[in-house]
């Protein structure tokens, strides 16, 4: 049985030139942020599935396969068991080396796209951010704005109901996971400024047009939470 468990993988690792030696640890330096985040997607279902392994023998990560008396248990396949156990924590080592990496990236893309964006003018920025090629394929909306309180940091930023929030800090489509990463950047940046960039429907019915505010989250101005707005999911 544990030979069957290496076979049920083995695809992942050698399917060609794109993924072959992902989780080996070889070619993840040259990783995209995209590849990055296909690989953290990989990664995640693979684990839930070897979790269902687990599940399906009645195990957990820290049940018993021994006897009192010191000999394998006879009623679980302890093979396949040590098998999936052993694979699930070299995984979560991937995981917690590839989280890191997609942070280090998400950092690194946005001071880029900081940088494209102060480097040209006024101008040419925002040609940029909406007629970019480069930053279009990042720059899907998440998040609506639904509501905005009257004297807020978010009011006083310059977001508007109805703004489609395509960043937030680090926090983009690809990974703001239900928005709970928007919370997280919102409390680790509190009293500093987060970039925000938002799609808004023109007055006139042309293009959506795209702005950026700085978005200081802080607690003492007057109402609930550190931003007085209401975001939803996309």
């Amino acid at each position: 049985m544990g030979l069957h468990m290496d076979d049920i993988h083995a695809p992942t690792v050698s399917s060609g030139p794109t993924s072959a030696g992902y989780s080996n640890g070889v070619a993840k330096d040259q990783l995209s942020l995209q590849e990055l985040i296909a690989e953290k997607e990989r990664v995640e279902a693979e684990l839930k599935a070897l979790g269902q392994v687990l599940d399906s023998h009645g195990v957990n990560m820290n049940t018993t396969l021994t006897t009192f008396d010191g000999f394998p248990r006879s009623d679980v396949d302890v093979p396949q068991i040590r098998t999936t156990r052993a694979r699930i924590i070299r995984l979560k080592n991937d995981y917690k080396d590839l989280m890191s990496r997609i942070e280090v990236g998400l950092h690194d893309h946005h001071a880029r796209l900081t940088e494209q964006a102060t480097s040209s003018s006024a101008a040419n920025a925002s040609q940029d951010l909406t007629g970019g090629s480069s930053s279009g394929a990042l720059e899907a909306p998440f998040a609506k704005v639904n509501s905005v309180v009257s004297g807020s940091p978010a009011d006083s930023a310059g977001l508007k109901v109805g703004d489609s929030i395509t960043k937030f800090g680090w926090v983009d489509w690809t990974n703001h996971d239900k928005l709970s990463r928007v919370a997280e950047a919102v409390s680790q940046n509190e009293g500093i400024p987060i970039t925000v960039k938002a799609l808004r429907a023109s007055a006139t019915g042309g293009p959506s047009e795209s702005v950026q505010v700085q978005l200081t989250p802080r607690r003492n101005w007057g109402g609930r939470g550190l931003l007085g707005c209401h975001l939803l999911p996309l």
